[in-house]
């Protein structure tokens, strides 16, 4: 079957509920609407199943090799490991569902902190300092020796990539993208990111691109437009029920 579920494999999949977390809460916090029979509520459910299963079909099923760089595969996937105990999978399940449950959460967070306070750069700022002092304390607890703290040219390259791009040009991003269209219509793009890495490893480090990757990215693909097309079915209704309630108002002051 080609079924492989390795730890780093599933956590992959597992961070592919954050959209589906997100819509949840934005849903409890009233910021989606949610009526089942109406098809713009039912496009937005159906297209974050279909994501969350193309995302996880991707990174938990390979098939057969479809596009690769090389004649034999350059990247040997080892066994399945079974060192880890039944008790302790469940506990990093466990983790992991808390840890993507807080980054939905602090979508919500960040939709309404950018209402009350809009000023995304320096929304942006104190964020990543808050982040950055937080980390230090953390560090500094969990790992206290003098020898773990020493710096080179080496080691501040992966940090310093991903201070300025991921926490600082990315939240900014992130922060105008809530502020104008809301939490789901930008976590509803996460599973694209396991597109990206496909693509990314078949041209850097040479992965083969399997029939289970194909067959995800079109699930990926196929959830994403349907989310946004129930989206924009939304906002439509919401203009025409407008339209409708300013017209009603002109009526009644011309009479």
């Amino acid at each position: 079957m080609g079924l492989e579920y390795t730890s780093p494999a599933f956590a992959s999949a597992m961070s592919n509920m954050i959209p589906s977390i997100t819509f949840i809460l934005a849903v409890l916090c009233r910021m989606e609407q949610f009526d089942i029979s109406k098809p713009g509520t039912q496009a937005k459910i159906g297209g974050t199943l279909a994501a969350f299963a193309g995302a996880t079909l991707m990174t938990l099923y390979k098939g057969v090799a479809v596009i690769t760089m090389h004649t034999k595969s350059s990247y040997q996937t080892a066994g399945t490991s079974k060192s880890s105990t039944h008790a302790e999978w469940i506990k990093g399940s466990l983790v992991l569902i808390v840890s993507y449950s807080s980054v939905a959460a602090s979508y919500i967070l960040q939709t309404s902190t950018i209402k009350m306070y809009p000023a995304p750069i320096t929304l942006t700022s104190l964020t990543c300092l808050s982040g950055t002092l937080l980390s230090t304390i953390m560090a500094a607890i969990l790992d206290h020796k003098a020898s773990s703290w020493k710096l080179s040219w080496n080691t501040l390259l992966a940090p310093m990539y991903s201070g300025t791009v991921i926490f600082g040009v990315t939240f900014y991003v992130q922060t105008l993208v809530v502020k104008t269209k809301g939490p789901v219509f930008m976590a509803a793009f996460r599973p694209l990111a396991t597109i990206v890495v496909a693509i990314m490893g078949l041209l850097i480090l040479g992965e083969a691109i399997y029939s289970g990757s194909v067959l995800g990215a079109f699930l990926i693909v196929l959830g994403l437009y349907a989310t946004l097309w129930g989206k924009k079915k939304e906002k439509e209704k919401k203009s025409m029920d407008h339209g409708i309630s300013e017209q009603a108002i002109d009526i009644n002051l011309e009479k």
